[in-house]
């Protein structure tokens, strides 16, 4: 493992080293939660732990700043775990191994976890870092905000004190956030009729891979290849051409990612076989071509499998894909009222033949405008609808709504300024933030989010740039020591 305590600032650097060695998915942070706990008790500061699984730990003021207002720094314990298809890695038991590459850290194999293990970091140093004074922090820990905002959901009034709360989960160092998307889940299970291949059938696996992937909501925009939609389109013109039948499709894992890998297993008249190898082999040229600038490394690989007992029956299968070649993905507004910030959008992220001849579909959508993000679930709705799959809508989860008077904002402004001597961008993410659930919950917080950059969440090309690791860091300790005393 690289010492990434030799990278400055060294505080932050240590402890996102210590994060990486701690296994932390979505739904399974008993590990780091007991880390955290042990922390606090080691460095002697006083901690509360909700029925859910959330941590707050407490820096208390330092001795005569204590009519300074309370600050809660937030953070999410959980992250999304990729790895590459030929790298071995158990996510319940094995390390992260970052790497420092040039300019950049990132991972050997699987997603690197700085989001948001950079965030859990910075509040690790800032709460023992005794050369800093500043009035009480209050530093939150939520569970499961990757595959649902569970934790932030369930927080509960009085949990911690502050109402101002900055956030520390955003990859974009020089931007200011203020606002965020609301989101949720459509899901769609569509059984269908199994019957046995044609005789004398031979049997292709067709392997889509190579694609960039990514968030679902900051790079949605990007244009990437989604391999749900190219393997059905494929699927689609061969059942078209060649009358194929269907064995097994999969594609996409995690609900919050652009799926980037799809497998799909075949049957087809062995008198076919050449001819189907070489459309898909002259379609992958298609794609190639479509794909020029932003997929440069898609690939599509085929081999003779053996043939399976079963396939779809023709009409169970043209009902799975044509639902899925009406299904939207991608951007399907922009805002209005901020430049370059997509207000609605819907990612068609996985698909899963599972057991007892069913096929579960799975989106999700985002807005900042919560009637519009009702109207693109909706939208999908009916396609799974027209497929004749049971569709049921996640509760999912509120945006936040971006307010140019905040206190909070001012403060981070005029520090960024000072510290670097150029304005920051003020903007609002379409990415899903715990911001919008604690903004319902605690009325009238003041909020803002920023942290360093991080390029590729969610996929194993996750990497920070070391150099806004450092700027992050000075200007979080700036505003710490710019909040003001509670009776301003």
């Amino acid at each position: 493992m690289s010492n990434l305590s030799q990278l400055e600032p060294a505080p932050i650097w240590t402890y996102f080293g210590e994060i990486c060695k701690i296994p932390r998915l979505s739904k399974n942070e008993g590990k780091v939660r007991a880390f955290l706990k042990d922390f606090a008790v080691t460095n002697s500061l006083d901690f509360r732990e909700d029925s859910i699984g959330n941590i707050v730990i407490i820096r208390p003021a330092a001795p005569g700043l204590e009519d300074i207002k309370t600050v809660v720094l937030q953070s999410h314990m959980d992250m999304v775990g990729e790895k590459n298809a030929d790298y071995n890695h158990d996510w319940n038991n094995d390390p992260v191994i970052p790497l420092v590459e040039g300019e950049f850290v990132t991972a050997q194999g699987t997603t690197l976890g700085a989001d948001d293990g950079m965030g859990i970091a910075a509040q690790l140093a800032i709460l023992t870092d005794k050369s800093i004074r500043t009035g009480k922090i209050e530093c939150l820990f939520t569970v499961d905000e990757e595959s649902g905002m569970t934790g932030a959901i369930n927080l509960q009034p009085g949990f911690f004190e502050g109402m101002t709360l900055i956030n520390l989960d955003s990859e974009d160092e020089g931007i200011l956030f203020i606002g965020c998307a609301g989101g949720m889940d459509t899901v769609g299970t569509l059984e269908y009729n199994a019957t046995k291949p044609v005789e004398g059938s031979v049997a292709i696996e067709i392997y889509l891979n190579g694609l960039h992937g990514g968030h679902s909501g900051d790079e949605i925009h990007k244009g990437y290849g989604n391999s749900v939609k190219l393997m059905n389109r494929i699927l689609w013109n061969l059942e078209d051409k060649f009358e194929v039948s269907v064995a097994t499709f999969r594609g996409g894992n995690l609900r919050n990612a652009i799926p980037r890998e799809a497998v799909a297993v075949i049957t087809a008249k062995a008198a076919d076989k050449d001819t189907i190898l070489n459309w898909v082999k002259e379609f992958e040229g298609t794609l190639k071509e479509e794909f020029r600038e932003s997929e440069k490394e898609i690939r599509i690989t085929m081999r003779e499998v053996e043939v399976p007992p079963t396939v779809m029956d023709r009409e169970s299968q043209g009902r799975l894909l044509n639902s899925l070649s009406c299904c939207p993905h991608g951007v399907i507004a922009w805002s209005h009222e901020m430049e370059d910030l997509v207000e609605t959008s819907t990612n068609l992220a996985a698909v899963s033949f599972e057991e007892g001849r069913i096929v579960k579909i799975i989106t999700t959508q985002r807005s900042s405008v919560e009637s519009a993000k009702h109207d693109v679930a909706g939208m999908v709705r009916s396609c799974l609808d027209l497929g004749g799959a049971q569709v049921v809508h996640s509760d999912g989860y509120p945006g936040w709504r971006p307010s140019l008077k905040s206190e909070i904002l001012g403060i981070t402004r005029k520090s960024y300024l000072k510290l670097f001597g150029k304005e920051p961008a003020i903007r609002a993410i379409h990415a899903g933030l715990e911001c919008g659930l604690i903004y319902e919950k605690f009325k009238g917080i003041d909020m803002i989010s920023f942290g360093p950059s991080i390029k590729g969440a969610h996929t194993t090309e996750e990497k920070i740039e070391i150099k806004t690791v450092k700027m992050f860091w000075d200007l979080l300790i700036d505003v710490l020591k710019n909040i003001p005393s509670q009776k301003n």
